[in-house]
């Protein structure tokens, strides 16, 4: 299967982190930059939440090693429409420097504004298949960000107190024999729910869990599915049956629960057995309890009934990109940071050790991969037991705004399964028109 691969052995060296890049701007003389003195400033618009202290403490090291440059960092995300932040950044004529992509989609979208990044050490790095998405014309256009994947995240002692083993989770089938198990002694277990869904947020089920499904119809391979002009939703039942056990087996009501409530308030505080999310999630989750994040947690794929060459979900999940239409001197300082970060010593141990990222890049050392949700994605790439992101090939919005919100009205019942198959499908072929 054409899945997203990359050398074995290498594959640990991919960035780990889950979420989304956003922008920041200073308002200097050249958009995205200002001259104070001698100093070039660098605005980065990123979208991670996840890792914005670590980031900020980095950037503070690269800063007193090079003092002619400033680098202004923003964050949007957590909730916040990431894309909508930036093109609102850029129509308002503060580009930042340094701005996120996420694949094809967004490299077509924003060509205008692109780099070339094909002459920095950091490409030259990159990993086997970690650029085919960004790369247009043997130019790249953009730097992976990390490798993360997901699946469902579950407490060890709850599953051996209910007398479940993780391993025996092999199909659907055997996934609602253990919800159901366990649903059956909440209150032995001291538990609310067996998931914490969280509907509101669109990301979750209009990209991620559908990617899940989506990935076996466009052979794992995120520009088959950028140049469909249709999609089938083979797996649609497979589909529902995931987004309907959840729902069903969740803490009420899904529509209006978000991230911070399913990964910090239910799952780190041990009040739900079991959540959809990726090993992004164990920063949040050590924030609550380091030792539960570190001895208590692991990860199942998510099943595909009718798929038997399943696993968790792996992927790149951003691309760093540089705005080539600010002066000379931004754009090479921007590419300068970004070889610094991935290629130096000292960034490759903040890569690691501080983001807590499966790098994308050669020349790791792997072994330092220390939480158990990165572990579990590093050996599943390793075994090759993965299923390829192509929500990145998705149509612009179509995952979230088309997709994702429909979710909702589902969760709400105010929309059938159908209908919401039904306007996917009209929607994707709208826009490949």
């Amino acid at each position: 299967m054409k899945e997203f691969k990359l050398k074995k052995g290498l594959l640990a060296s991919l960035l780990v982190t889950t979420s989304l890049l956003a922008a920041c701007g200073n308002g200097g003389e050249e958009e995205g930059s200002s001259a104070e003195g001698d100093k070039v400033t660098v605005d980065i618009f990123q979208f991670k939440v996840e890792f914005k202290e670590q980031f900020e403490d980095v950037v503070a090291m690269y800063e007193k090693e090079n003092p002619d440059v400033n680098i202004e960092i923003t964050t949007v995300g957590g909730g916040e429409d990431y894309g909508a932040a930036l093109r609102s950044k850029f129509a308002s004529g503060n580009e930042p420097a340094i701005f996120n992509i996420g694949g094809p989609q967004d490299v077509a979208d924003w060509k205008d504004s692109l780099a070339t990044l094909s002459d920095t050490a950091a490409a030259e790095a990159a990993l086997d298949g970690t650029l085919e998405g960004v790369t247009v014309d043997s130019e790249v256009l953009g730097l992976p960000y990390n490798q993360e994947g997901y699946g469902f995240i579950y407490n060890i002692r709850l599953f051996e107190e209910a007398g479940i083993d993780p391993a025996s989770i092999t199909d659907f089938a055997s996934l609602e024999e253990a919800v159901k198990t366990l649903d059956s002694k909440k209150e032995e277990l001291e538990i609310e729910s067996v998931f914490a869904l969280p509907g509101k947020e669109k990301w979750v089920t209009g990209l991620h869990l559908s990617n899940t499904f989506i990935a076996p119809e466009f052979n794992h391979n995120v520009l088959d599915a950028y140049d469909s002009k249709t999609i089938d939703f083979t797996y649609s039942d497979a589909f529902k049956k995931i987004l309907d056990l959840q729902n069903e087996y969740s803490k009420q009501p899904t529509v209006s629960l978000d991230y911070s409530q399913q990964v910090e308030e239910l799952f780190s505080l041990e009040r739900v057995a079991m959540i959809q999310q990726g090993n992004w999630a164990y920063g949040s989750i050590a924030g609550i309890d380091p030792e539960f994040a570190d001895n208590g947690i692991g990860m199942l794929p998510i099943p595909v009934e009718g798929y038997e060459e399943g696993g968790l979900p792996v992927g790149v999940p951003m691309y760093w990109a540089v705005n080539k239409n600010l002066d000379e001197e931004v754009v090479e300082a921007s590419k300068e940071f970004m070889d610094w970060l991935y290629t130096s010593e000292a960034g490759k141990t903040a890569v690691v050790e501080d983001f807590k990222f499966i790098p994308a890049y050669e020349g790791y050392d792997t072994s330092k991969i220390s939480d158990p949700l990165s572990k579990a994605v590093y050996d599943a790439s390793e075994a090759g037991e993965t299923i390829g992101w192509v929500f990145m090939g998705y149509p612009t919005g179509w995952g979230e705004d088309e997709l994702g919100s429909n979710i909702q009205k589902y969760l709400s019942e105010e929309a059938t399964w159908e209908e919401v198959v039904d306007s996917a499908k009209a929607a994707w072929e709208s826009s490949r028109q």
